[in-house]
This record gives C-alpha cells, structure tokens and sequence, in this order.
C-alpha cells in the first residue's frame, strides 16, 4: 500500500459522507449581476431565498447579494443515460 492510505488509515482521515441538508449556493449582486460569493445554507431552516449586504469587486462598494435560482448541480444526483 502507498504511504498516504496509510497515514490515512492510522489517523481516520477518511471522506466523510454528506449526510447534510446544507446546499451550496450562489449570491448575485443586484446592481451589477455578478456572482461573485458562494455559500451553504440549511433549507430546512431557510426555505425563502437568502439576502445579504456583501463587498461587490466590480462596483467596489457594498450592495445586497441575492440568492440565484440557478442550481449550481452540486447537491442533486443526476439520472443515468441508458
């Protein structure tokens, strides 16, 4: 065996299972419409969309950042082609 699985092993550094309802987000600025932040959020806990006033770098000011309602396709399991 390889070194690192090793050390993996010995130390219980394995991948964890995401067993989460957190969901990975995008926020898109209302002024200029860039995505420039992504985040996770509990959907169970945060049904509506998510708001926050954050640093635009295009704008350099501070502006609300809105949730997209764009999925980003890392959260769902895509159906096999057959």
């Amino acid at each position: 065996m390889p070194f690192f699985f090793l050390c993996d092993i010995i130390l219980g550094i394995m991948a964890k299972k995401n067993n989460t309802k957190r969901k990975l987000v995008g926020l898109v600025s209302e002024e200029s419409g860039v995505r420039a932040y992504y985040t996770k959020k509990n959907t169970m806990n945060t049904p509506d969309k998510l708001t926050l006033r954050k640093y635009d770098p295009v704008l350099r000011k501070h502006v609300v950042f809105a949730e997209t309602k764009k999925n980003l396709g890392r959260n769902e399991v895509k159906e096999k082609k057959r």
